[in-house]
């Protein structure tokens, strides 16, 4: 919730610093690459040595960000506070995603989507809460979020507590994976491919988070408030998919959940473009739906290949999502300034032909439940 207030009070920045798309595209790629860069190595340092109480730490991050960015007096201080809501960002995930795997009870899509419905519905609800706060009374009310990061560090101390009573299990765990290992190559060749999805699900999610709000201005002569609220309905649809597809993979198998979920929404990015207002907001909810189904399952199908290395690889997907949508927040701008923003969506309408790829993932299990038939047959 608190990371979306960035993107929703794009319009109000814009005029009050007098910004570019390109400059906006900036502040998008500022905190997106804070929020991925460390991502993989704060990983990394938590798989060898456990930091429960990282997760209090990170928000205290984002709290300070929130603040700062209430009080900004130039563009470059502003670029500062949302560089300091990444960090928070790249602190919290990769333990809050092993938090989530250890307490699945072997539900792992489950407890993955679960994980990420609060990010998603948060990212719904905050358009919805800047648009009627900010928006409305003026850019200094952001420091009000602060209280929502106050009680989130309070509720994460209480996660943390947990964590450091469980770090036994944990290392018992790290134990048996290290046992049960996938071969180099197939790992190699898996997470290329996954990245490859990666790119194509989150430069085309980019193209919506960052410029829906000014396509829906542009396009249809909607208001700033109007528009938020209309990608606040796309958040919504995010965080519905989100909900649906771990559990799905559990059920189907994640590489059938990632071939449908990315590849499916092409017809719809295709004709977005094109339509009417209603049709625009019908088929961004449709998009919204299928293509947010496949990142629950991409990144247990990555855990399930890494299962002695899940902070890392925890890490480096929610690093890599995040560094993408900056990097397409950036490109598309410059696209936007020179050539128009209906442009970016006729575009970006190719990237989920990429889900092509998916045709090449191996059929992963859990090693532990690969095991597990294994004595069956």
């Amino acid at each position: 919730m608190m990371q979306s207030v960035i993107v929703t009070i794009y319009p109000l920045l814009k005029d009050e610093f007098d910004l570019s798309f390109v400059q906006i595209g900036l502040i998008t790629l500022t905190f997106q690459m804070t929020a991925s860069l460390l991502q993989p190595f704060v990983g990394t340092v938590t798989d060898k040595h456990p930091l429960p109480y990282s997760l209090p730490i990170g928000m205290c991050f984002t709290l300070s960000g929130l603040l700062l960015l209430s009080i900004a007096p130039s563009y470059g201080i502003l670029l500062l506070s949302v560089a300091l809501i990444g960090c928070g960002s790249s602190v919290f995930h990769p333990e809050s995603s092993r938090v989530a795997r250890m307490a699945s009870g072997g539900r792992y899509g489950l407890a993955q989507s679960l994980f990420q419905i609060g990010g998603n519905t948060g990212q719904a609800l905050g358009p919805l809460f800047a648009a009627a706060i900010i928006l409305k009374f003026g850019r200094g009310k952001a420091s009000w979020f602060g209280l929502a990061a106050v009680l989130s560090i309070v509720i994460l101390l209480q996660v943390s507590r947990w964590y450091k009573a469980h770090i036994a299990e944990r290392v018992r765990m790290h134990v048996e994976n290290e046992a049960h290992r996938f071969p180099a190559p197939v790992v190699r060749h898996t997470i290329g491919i996954l990245l490859v999805l990666m790119f194509s699900k989150f430069f085309y999610l980019a193209s919506i988070s960052s410029y829906y709000e000014f396509y829906l201005i542009h396009r249809f002569g909607l208001s700033a408030h109007a528009a938020a609220d209309l990608l606040a309905v796309f958040l919504f649809a995010v965080a519905v998919g989100t909900l649906i597809g771990g559990p799905l993979g559990d059920r189907i198998g994640r590489k059938r959940v990632i071939w449908v979920s990315i590849l499916g929404c092409a017809p719809f990015t295709l004709l977005l473009p094109y339509v009417s207002l209603g049709w625009t907001v019908a088929l961004s909810v449709v998009i919204g739906l299928v293509l947010a189904s496949a990142f629950p399952a991409i990144i247990v199908y990555a855990q399930d290949m890494l299962t002695h290395r899940i902070g890392m690889v925890s890490g480096l997907f929610y690093g890599f999502s995040f560094g993408l949508g900056g990097l397409g927040a950036a490109v598309l701008g410059l696209l936007a300034d020179h050539f128009g923003i209906t442009f970016v969506y006729q575009v970006c309408a190719f990237l989920p032909l990429l889900g092509l790829f998916a045709a090449f993932l191996p059929d992963v299990r859990p090693p532990e439940q690969a095991t597990s038939e294994l004595r069956d047959l």
